[in-house]
């Protein structure tokens, strides 16, 4: 039975490059042409959306960029969610927008909102991007309304789950692609509808379907308290790969309940060892408080956002009492998982929420001591996933084992900072990593960044142009430079 590491773990740049060609037509003779930076961008009438407002933002941030490799993968990055994954259509009779991760033929909740949260800020005076958002997020409300502890859902609403998720013993139900556990499955959609009305004052999908599937989200998060019980939900997969599995009949190892939400999995879908995580119980107090919000100014509803707002208060108290780790000096900074009996795991995950990423979530003030001190651990050699190679330095994590850098943690490490050096020196890496691709990778080796896996990663991509544009904004002379 092949798995999903099987089908996305190449063994080098040709293979990944046969299938995302296959994907993006113009790509496979790009790379014969002269001069070498030429666009890797599908042509016009191939591209799966088109917006006006990315397409003049693209452009003018191009034109700053001194570097040509660096602005021409900016320029194949930035818009890569929008030419290749996203699908629009009607479903019910109303707006549907659906978005692959790239090479696999799925959405998972907490991608597609990653993928297209860069273009919130063009959305307002852009009628094509509105569109897109209000069909996305009908989509992910009934996505969560199909079963809320489901990670990655099938174009089709009555389609059997992705090939390596067919034999899973778990409470499979048709529509759904994979059905592991992650707590920030439930934040991002909130954390995109809440980034999408605000920049847009648009109301219109946040229809009383929308409001049925957050309140499955509050229920959720509840149950995952396992005050009395384990809860419902209970996963177990036959594989080679332990981290693709769960404990104890699937439903986890032993925990003291704190008030904290339990998460089975991490955002990159590998099985918790202890399963109150701390960076997705941090990322659930702040959607919490977002939805609160949205409820009292959209529906008037006090009554369901002070239930938010309870139920974020809790967790908050919980991981801040249990959560944090003291050095040596009495120094506080944040444990990466924890069980509720004294036992507490330090390292950090490329994958976004982790430790690093926490600023750039709006979990915390990145200015914040026990922050800061965080970010200097795991970037280091206190972190088991911390690798420094020839190529580059960075974080990766075992989804893909040893040695591999994820691009995305050097993304997060330079979002997190306003150091200028640590700036361009992750710019650096990251141009200097795509192994002549012209795109963002899931991971690449320390040493030979031609060893990659994943050519068409699109959250990656679109994190990538994020930064450029964060960059642009904040730093421009790094781009001039």
């Amino acid at each position: 039975m092949p798995t999903r590491r099987d089908i996305l773990k190449w063994s080098g740049a040709a293979v990944a490059w046969g299938v995302v060609a296959a994907h993006m037509p113009n790509m496979a003779t790009a790379a014969t042409l002269s001069p070498p930076y030429v666009s890797k961008r599908p042509p016009v009438g191939k591209r799966k959306f088109v917006s006006a407002a990315v397409e003049r933002q693209l452009a003018t941030v191009k034109s700053a960029i001194a570097d040509p490799k660096l602005a021409w993968m900016f320029e194949n990055c930035y818009p890569n969610t929008l030419d290749t994954t996203v699908e629009l259509g009607r479903l019910d009779g109303k707006p549907d927008t659906f978005v692959i991760t790239g090479d696999i033929d799925a959405m998972w909740l907490r991608d597609s909102s990653a993928q297209v949260v860069s273009y919130i800020p063009l959305a307002k005076n852009d009628p094509a991007l509105q569109r897109l958002f209000r069909g996305l997020i009908r989509r992910q409300a009934r996505c969560i309304r199909i079963d809320p502890y489901a990670n990655a859902f099938m174009p089709d609403p009555h389609a059997p789950p992705l090939i390596w998720a067919q034999h899973d013993s778990t409470d499979m139900k048709p529509g759904i692609g994979e059905r592991k556990w992650e707590i920030d499955s439930l934040c991002y959609p909130i954390r995109m509808a809440h980034a999408y009305w605000q920049a847009t004052v648009d109301t219109e999908p946040f229809d009383d379907d929308w409001r049925t599937a957050m309140r499955l989200v509050l229920q959720t998060f509840r149950e995952q308290q396992r005050k009395r019980d384990r809860g419902p939900y209970h996963f177990q997969r036959t594989s080679e790969v332990p981290t693709e599995t769960q404990f104890l009949d699937g439903y986890g190892n032993p925990t003291r309940p704190n008030g904290m939400i339990h998460s089975m999995f991490r955002p990159s879908d590998d099985a918790c060892v202890y399963p109150l995580f701390v960076p997705a119980n941090l990322f659930a107090v702040v959607s919490l408080r977002q939805l609160a919000q949205m409820s009292r100014a959209l529906h008037h509803d006090d009554a369901f956002a002070s239930d938010c707002e309870a139920l974020a208060t809790e967790v908050e108290q919980a991981v801040h009492r249990d959560g944090r780790m003291h050095d040596a000096d009495g120094r506080a900074y944040w444990a990466y998982e924890i069980d509720g009996f004294g036992n507490q795991l330090f390292m950090d995950d490329a994958n976004a929420p982790g430790l690093l990423s926490l600023a750039y979530l709006g979990c915390c003030d990145r200015e914040d001591p026990a922050y800061r001190h965080t970010r200097e651990l795991v970037w280091s050699a206190r972190n088991p996933y911390f690798f420094k190679g020839r190529a580059a330095e960075g974080i990766g994590g075992p989804h893909e084992g040893l040695r591999m850098i994820w691009p995305m943690s050097i993304m997060m490490y330079a979002q997190s900072s306003d150091d200028q050096t640590q700036i361009r020196q992750c710019l650096t890496w990251l141009r200097d990593t795509d192994a002549g691709t012209g795109f963002m990778h899931e991971a690449f080796d320390q040493d030979d960044p031609s060893r990659f896996t994943r050519g068409w990663f699109a959250w990656a991509n679109t994190l990538f142009g994020e930064l450029i544009v964060d960059v642009y904004r904040k730093h421009p002379e790094l781009l001039r430079g």
